[in-house]
């Protein structure tokens, strides 16, 4: 029988390989504009797409409940095969429109990935899981960044190879969570999504202040990891023209996987310790001053741009796993599905937003000041979380 400890190793991994398809588009958006003949400004929408399709695929799954009708490892398993065949079709087309509904369709396939592993994480961790999660929410950091990992060693070939190793991957991570974990020896009751019940989620005063602290993370998250890149592009080649390509994206691989990964895992760890309303609070401090400070490192030393940013990827995901674990406590049970649903939709929903505002933002603010605007998230969720922290205490 496996242990749990080792489930969460192959969970972790899995997630890590298949989440490997989220950025794989956007890492590969120059050479694929090229492709399709079409200008820059479609460049956020590769991003955009995924969460986009995400939504819609968390939507669907959870009023279905797929999850639960269903083995959750066949669930993600399929999932994440899907999610590969979508992300491999895009070698094959010349059409932006097709191109982008393929990432939207990725992105619906991720939707049975992510969730569908923290539910396997439950079963495998029902009690004291903050180290698990932390654990998961690191296999889900270093896997969107992997395809900067991609770039750093074969980004000198051709775009094709980015796309074929994440969706190599993402094959890979099927046939861990089929093959390879064992189901959880304890099974949860059925929580589906109801539009009916989303009154008693907003009338909830805690759960809405998790959401509200969610809501502000995610308006960061994920146009940090979208952008970053680009920022390093920009700065490294304003402070030394030579600078590789590869290291720019061994930089960025650093700063949101690895700086990510650990902060995940300490996450997890200083939770458990304090609170989670003291670690989210905790970590949105730091991350909005670094989106108020790391601009201003432009074109500056490459190194001192380096250390502030590991610091930002480290605090911008520690926090994370706990508004959804914040939820799960304060809602009431019938409708915990309808709740992380509502969450998960609305903080992906806002990522749309925020990833195409920097570049309009960057052409009128430049690159010192424009980072500026994601701090508005954080700022909005310590608030809200600071308040969130009287429930918790009672």
């Amino acid at each position: 029988m496996t242990s749990k400890w080792k489930a969460l190793g192959w969970i972790a991994a899995a997630e890590l390989f298949a989440l490997s398809l989220w950025f794989s588009g956007s890492v590969v958006a120059f050479d694929l504009i090229e492709v399709w003949g079409v200008n820059e400004g479609l460049s956020p929408w590769l991003s955009a797409a995924v969460p986009a399709g995400f939504v819609i695929g968390a939507l669907i799954s959870s009023s279905i409940g797929l999850a639960d009708r269903f083995n959750t490892r066949y669930v993600f398993a399929l999932a994440a095969l899907f999610g590969a065949l979508f992300n491999g079709l895009i070698l094959f087309t010349d059409q932006a429109i097709i191109g982008i509904l393929l990432r939207v369709l990725t992105g619906v396939m991720l939707a049975g990935v992510y969730p569908t592993a923290v539910k396997l994480l439950s079963q495998w961790f029902p009690a004291k899981r903050g180290l698990a999660i932390g654990v998961l929410i690191a296999g889900l950091t270093m896997g969107s960044a992997m395809p900067q990992f991609f770039i750093t060693f074969i980004g000198g070939l051709h775009w094709q190879y980015v796309i074929i190793a994440s969706s190599t991957l993402a094959v890979i991570a099927a046939a861990i969570i089929y093959f390879i974990l064992d189901d959880a020896p304890v099974t949860q009751k059925k929580t589906y999504f109801s539009f009916n019940l989303l009154k008693r989620v907003i009338r909830n005063k805690p759960v809405m202040l998790a959401n509200y602290g969610y809501f502000g993370h995610m308006w960061e998250l994920y146009a940090m990891w979208t952008w970053l890149p680009l920022f390093f592009s920009a700065s490294f080649l304003t402070y030394d023209a030579s600078t590789s390509l590869a290291f720019i994206a061994f930089a960025s691989f650093l700063c949101i996987g690895v700086a990510g990964g650990a902060g995940s895992i300490i996450g997890g760890l200083v939770a458990d310790k304090v609170g989670r309303a003291r670690l989210t609070v905790y970590s949105m401090v730091i991350s909005s001053l670094c989106c108020l400070t790391v601009g201003f490192t432009f074109g500056q030393s490459i190194w001192l741009t380096l250390t502030l940013a590991m610091i930002w990827g480290a605090s911008v995901i520690s926090d994370s796993a706990q508004f959804s674990a914040a939820v799960s406590e304060f809602a009431e049970v019938e409708y915990i599905g309808t709740a992380l649903t509502f969450q998960m939709c609305v903080g992906f929903l806002i990522t749309i937003f925020s990833i195409n505002l920097i570049p309009y933002a960057e052409a009128l603010m430049g690159w010192e000041w424009v980072f500026s605007i994601l701090a508005v998230g954080p700022v909005l969720g310590i608030i809200s979380m600071a308040r969130f922290k009287r429930y918790e205490v009672t």
